[in-house]
């Protein structure tokens, strides 16, 4: 029963940090603080219950499996991407220990791990944010992405060394999972979109990864992220991750809510907080000079350093297990760093708008090839964004025979595309070096039918200012929206659900003339 007072105090501070654009863990971590204060004005000593611990540990494990699902080696052995992670991790290593070992006067080793703990950026928090924005498919995106799930494995390496257990003979059966691959995907094929394709995924995580990988003396945490790892490759590896995301997020309100139990933060875990928040811009800037060393352009390196602008969950993850005296201070740590994290990136492209002429002084000669300059040849119509409604307005306009060209921002919809025979290139249209680089001398009309409106205004905004005179016409779901696509440029936007309903009551007439002449 206790849990649900929990439970209610965990929903009331969540909804009220996210009613301020906030992430609901911040709230959670103050439900568990505010837990044990209301249990000392009461004279009550509140402790977790091993129900708390033990969901805790399921939502450890779900957000591991989710972590291994997203591991495809493709997007991993990159230069930006594994450089950039391990650089990162390394030099953040040098500069946190010895700081903390001479002005905290801690022991090396005690040092040593919080240097770890803090290297880390928050998977979860990034995710949202380019969640979001619709960023997750974009290029900085992926780099951004790409370096947390190196950064979460790392993390994994440390918690497997710092627990010291010793692995059971049978342990070497782990390396012939990759054979039962194909039996795996069989069943992911035939669980359905609905409740056993969640159950299939809680039985690999929990059952047959977590509690197989415990049996054999390996660590549960790496028996839910092999297992993942597993299925990544697998065309419905994202859906399933979708269906476990919300069952994951509630299980993980039992572990900050936990590390907020572990007790009230004193004035010297207040302080470290606030001293780790005053460095953390230093982990950003970090992230662009190093992404910039392997020839991204200024603005991937900002937003991609950006997004890494925090310290992690999984940092805590690892302090449980290593230092849990140290639980409660770097929990308020991670919590000021949302705060500053979260409202920070929700302006990050009016902020590198401003700041551009600057930052892009520091470019290496030569870019990434995902970076070079974009050239539509004697394409006359653009269409920008290649979903349902890009395709169907590409496919509608092939047998005009008109040059045309496509882009799309998500590299696996580039690649299907032009599999299929369609001229789809990547870029993000959200860009704005993009269309000042753009070279596109015979272009006449510009479809923008982006998912996300900031594309779409970015897109006519930019289109307008570098001096296109031809149409631009886009679509949109709100009427808000349709206002500002039109002030930033566009000649028509088309309100998607009015032309739907529009052209369903042109088809009863289209029907109903089809039917007289028929009887006639």
């Amino acid at each position: 029963m206790i849990e649900a007072v929990w439970i209610t105090f965990a929903f009331g501070l969540g909804m009220g940090v996210k009613l301020v654009g906030l992430p609901p863990l911040i709230g959670y971590l103050a439900a568990g603080f505010a837990i044990v204060a209301a249990g000392d004005m009461a004279g009550i000593e509140v402790e977790g219950t091993e129900a708390l611990s033990h969901i805790a540990h399921l939502g450890v494990l779900l957000l591991l499996f989710t972590v291994g699902l997203k591991l495809k080696v493709r997007n991993l052995v990159k230069p930006e991407v594994i450089g950039g992670g391990v650089m990162h991790f390394g030099i953040s290593i040098l500069l946190f220990t010895p700081a903390i070992h001479w002005i905290m006067g801690l022991e090396w080793m005690t040092a040593l791990m919080l240097g770890i703990a803090l290297s880390f950026s928050s998977t979860v928090l990034a995710a949202k944010v380019l969640e979001s924005k619709r960023e997750l498919r974009a290029f900085h995106g992926r780099v951004a992405i790409g370096i947390l799930i190196v950064q979460d494995l790392l993390a994994l390496l440390v918690m497997a060394l710092a627990s010291g257990k010793t692995p059971s003979v049978w342990a070497l059966l782990v390396f012939g999972i990759p054979l039962l691959r194909p039996l795996f995907y069989k069943l992911l094929d035939i669980s359905g979109h609905e409740e056993l394709l969640v159950l299939l995924g809680l039985l690999l995580a929990l059952v047959i990864g977590g509690k197989g990988f415990e049996l054999v003396g390996l660590s549960s945490e790496l028996g839910a992220l092999a297992f993942g790892a597993l299925l990544a490759n697998h065309r419905r590896a994202g859906e399933l991750s979708s269906s476990l995301w919300s069952i994951k997020e509630v299980f993980l309100v039992g572990f900050f809510l936990q590390i907020g139990m572990g007790g009230l933060p004193d004035a010297n875990a207040l302080v470290f907080a606030i001293v780790m928040g005053l460095v953390l811009p230093l982990k950003g800037i970090l992230f662009f000079f190093l992404l910039l060393l392997f020839k991204l352009r200024a603005r991937s390196a900002f937003l991609s350093g950006l997004s890494l602008t925090n310290y992690s969950e999984f940092g805590l993850i690892v302090a449980s297990i290593v230092l849990p005296e140290w639980l409660v201070p770097l929990a308020i740590a991670v919590s000021v760093s949302f705060l500053v994290s979260a409202p920070l990136y929700r302006a990050a492209h009016p902020l590198y708008d401003r700041l551009g002429t600057y930052l892009t002084r520091f470019e290496r000669e030569g870019f990434h090839p995902d970076e070079q300059p974009l050239s539509l040849g004697e394409a006359e119509i653009l269409v920008i964004g290649m979903g349902r409604t890009g395709t169907a307005a590409y496919d509608h306009l092939v047998p005009r025979n008109i040059p045309m060209v496509a882009v799309d921002s998500d590299p696996a919809k580039v690649d299907a595309h032009a599999q299929a025979g369609r001229n789809v290139v990547f870029a993000d249209a959200e860009d704005v070096q993009l269309w000042k680089n753009l070279k596109a001398p015979k272009l006449k009309h510009v479809i923008l039918a982006a998912s996300d409106v900031e594309a779409k205004v970015t897109a006519a905004r930019q289109l307008r200012q570098a001096g296109f005179e031809g149409v631009i016409v886009a679509h949109s779901m709100f009427a808000d929206h349709a206002d500002a696509i039109t002030k930033a440029g566009a000649d028509h936007t088309y309100q998607t659900m009015a032309e739907t309903g529009v052209g369903l009551a042109e088809h009863i007439f289209t029907a109903v003339k089809k039917r007289e002449e028929g009887t006639a």
